[in-house]
């Protein structure tokens, strides 16, 4: 049963996912036998959409960055750094008590569409939603009342506004997840893209803007960040109840509540640790440095983020095929899948690694003349992060799966490893030794993670196609760094823009020429033939 709006079944595919164009499945449908192909387009037309959506978050997030860094004047690093802590603390938090809600949505619900029960989402809904919003109000006001406390903590004494703020933020973090899981569990992306990704940040932007005119303050600031949560969980139920409004309603099934709190709690620290463990280097180095050279880290941070910009398109979109297929016993199907996702995201974040390893300066001097200190902690933040993307959704798959234990093991002894390394190595080292404890935080909790992976589930990310990669890397990467060099003493923009181009390019053609698999080249090869065809007969 398709679960798009009414009169939309023909745009619908399995489950309520959104299918690619008819005429794309008429083209290359030979390429792909039977169900593997609809998985395969599926997925990569509901990824196509995440990465426009997370193109538009990644320029929304770095462009507010680079607004307040440069709103602010002189002062601009130190203000970053503060609006950035306190955000921050109101997302991680929110991932926490939103009490792995937004991960038993997306399971629960893929999970019985897949069986033809449709009619019991909503009694799962009203249920996760329930157990977000008690946990993470009741978290809320304490933040909220302790804001002062926090803020000193956070060598922040005077913006304990700015923490006020943040915490009214984090109940609606968290519910506005929870919603959206909901969503992508009957594998609808469309409204994570609009509502998450481009609409949040965006909404940001807009209500900061016109708070400054009131007070250009650190705390307007975040008090507009809580304004674009709040709008979002508005949007996010809105879509929901539409989405779900034409199922015939079924009773909950027995023992519902009981299973959501079983799954939430040891989903619920973990997914804080998982917050933390991009941001707990950053609060021990607060420890450390001036609040300028803390937001110069935190620059470095948000743009080695954007290195996971399609591993996570694909995590939001391959999550309920992992809980779906898992369930109904197709180990096959969804090795096939994960083997062939992972190396789809692979190829299409090298070029972003590229630009970023060989260009690092002119990339932090987007955000003023002063970030570009960074460079050699960003490079090293890129190691731990590359790890990240060349495993795919491990992450993911242990969690769809049910092994929310082991994830939550692995996140408690990645947070105290990182912990421990920051604390030995901040001090010393400042940002690079943050970002070493972070690099090594990530390598031994993904390696934890495909261990665990293969125990479980028997499959893993890697075969002979997944290397293939690596000419394709090396032809664009050489290629980046000469140009680099030939524009060394151009201005930095023209640096940026022409490595970056001029790299990506060779990097592609390469691929296409050398890098893709002989289904992939088939593939490709009927597309634009067929796309020739149409525009010849028209």
């Amino acid at each position: 049963m398709s679960s798009g709006p009414p009169g939309e079944e023909s745009a619908v595919g399995p489950a309520g996912s959104a299918a690619p164009p008819k005429g794309l499945r008429k083209l290359i449908g030979s390429a792909f036998p039977g169900e593997r192909f609809g998985d395969h387009l599926t997925i990569l037309s509901g990824t196509g959409q995440n990465i426009a959506g997370l193109g538009v978050y990644v320029v929304a997030t770095l462009g507010t960055n680079v607004l307040i860094s440069r709103a602010f004047g002189i002062s601009g690093p130190s203000a970053l750094g503060t609006i950035t802590l306190a955000t921050q603390f109101a997302f991680v938090l929110g991932a926490a008590t939103r009490f792995g809600m937004d991960m038993a949505s997306v399971r629960r619900v893929a999970i019985d569409v897949g069986k033809g029960e449709p009619g019991r989402l909503r009694p799962v809904m009203v249920r996760a939603v329930a157990i977000a919003a008690v946990v993470s109000a009741v978290v809320g006001l304490m933040a909220f009342l302790g804001a002062g406390g926090l803020a000193r903590v956070f060598s922040q004494p005077g913006q304990r506004g700015a923490f006020r703020a943040a915490a009214l933020a984090l109940p609606f973090v968290a519910l506005c997840q929870v919603y959206l899981g909901g969503t992508r569990g009957l594998k609808i992306m469309r409204h994570t893209l609009f509502i998450y990704w481009a609409g949040q940040p965006l909404l940001w932007i807009v209500l900061m803007v016109a708070g400054w005119a009131v007070s250009k303050s650190a705390g307007m600031s975040v008090l507009a960040y809580a304004g674009s949560w709040l709008l979002a969980t508005v949007a996010a139920w809105f879509v929901w109840q539409r989405e779900t409004a034409r199922f015939e309603p079924l009773p909950a099934s027995p023992g519902e509540t009981r299973d959501l709190v079983r799954y939430g709690a040891p989903r619920a620290p973990a997914a804080l640790l998982s917050q933390l463990l991009f941001w707990t280097d950053y609060f021990v180095l607060a420890r450390y440095v001036t609040t300028a050279q803390l937001g110069v880290y935190a620059a470095a941070v948000r743009v080695a983020q954007a290195l996971v910009l399609f591993l996570t398109a694909v995590n939001y979109m391959f999550s309920p095929f992992v809980a779906d297929l898992h369930a109904r016993g197709e180990r096959d199907r969804l090795d096939g899948l994960y083997k062939a996702l992972t190396r789809w995201t692979v190829a299409g974040t090298v070029p972003l690694l590229l630009l970023f390893l060989v260009v690092p300066g002119p990339v932090l001097l987007i955000f003023g003349g002063k970030f570009q200190t960074g460079t050699t902690a960003l490079r090293i933040l890129l190691i731990g992060q590359t790890v990240n993307v060349a495993v795919g959704s491990v992450g993911f798959i242990l969690i769809m799966v049910g092994r929310t234990g082991w994830d939550l093991s692995v996140y408690a002894t990645s947070f105290a490893l990182d912990l421990a390394v920051a604390f030995l190595l901040a001090p010393h080292l400042g940002a690079k030794g943050a970002a070493t404890a972070q690099a090594i935080t990530l390598v031994v909790s993904n390696a934890a993670r495909l261990y665990l992976v293969w125990r479980f589930v028997h499959i893993q990310p890697f075969n002979r196609h997944y290397f293939r990669l690596a000419i394709p890397t090396a032809a664009g990467g050489l290629v980046m760094v000469g140009v680099h060099v030939a524009l060394r003493h151009a201005a930095w923009p023209v640096d940026l823009l022409g490595s970056g181009v001029v790299g990506s390019a060779v990097y592609v053609a390469v691929l296409v020429a050398a890098g893709l698999t002989p289904t992939e080249r088939r593939t490709l090869s009927t597309l634009v033939h067929g796309m020739r065809f149409r525009r010849v007969t028209s």
